[in-house]
């Protein structure tokens, strides 16, 4: 009987522990294809870092801002954000944060590849795809893993 009862507190503070990873708002459309954009962006900045630095500056400044106040929404809207490299994620959560860590090196070396190959807007252009397409399988994954961690954990 004492067992049981042991067994349930365990399991109600897992599934405590898991909630920042598990509950939370889904994920609006616009989601990936505006991190693709603000990486195209980032990306796009350097066609003017030899021509005009005031240019080149100004946008990385822009460029910045615009990223931590999409953090700070991001932040305000999940309540408590899992951040990857911090804290100890579910099982299910851990292996879809081990595939992006092996991806980003990957897409990393391509949109690298697709500059030297042609210039600024084609990396420009690959980063879009690249980190659009990723984000989108990333978000997919990571769903059907919260989905399995709150079926383990009920």
């Amino acid at each position: 009987m004492e067992s049981i009862e042991v067994a349930e507190q365990l399991k109600a503070a897992e599934r405590g522990a898991a909630a920042p990873y598990v509950d939370y708002p889904p994920t609006p459309w616009w989601y990936a294809p505006s991190v693709g954009a603000w990486v195209a962006a980032m990306i796009g900045t350097f066609t003017w870092w030899r021509e005009n630095a005031g240019l080149f500056v100004g946008s990385l400044v822009a460029l910045i801002a615009v990223e931590i106040l999409f953090i700070t929404w991001m932040r305000r809207r999940h309540g408590a954000l899992p951040m990857p490299g911090k804290g100890t994620p579910p099982v299910e959560i851990a292996g879809v944060w081990r595939g992006y860590a092996a991806a980003l090196p990957v897409i990393a070396l391509l949109v690298a590849a697709a500059w030297l190959l042609g210039g600024v807007p084609a990396a420009a252009l690959a980063g879009f795809v690249l980190v659009t397409a990723g984000l989108a399988v990333y978000e997919r994954r990571y769903a059907v893993a919260a989905a399995k961690t709150r079926a383990r954990l009920q």
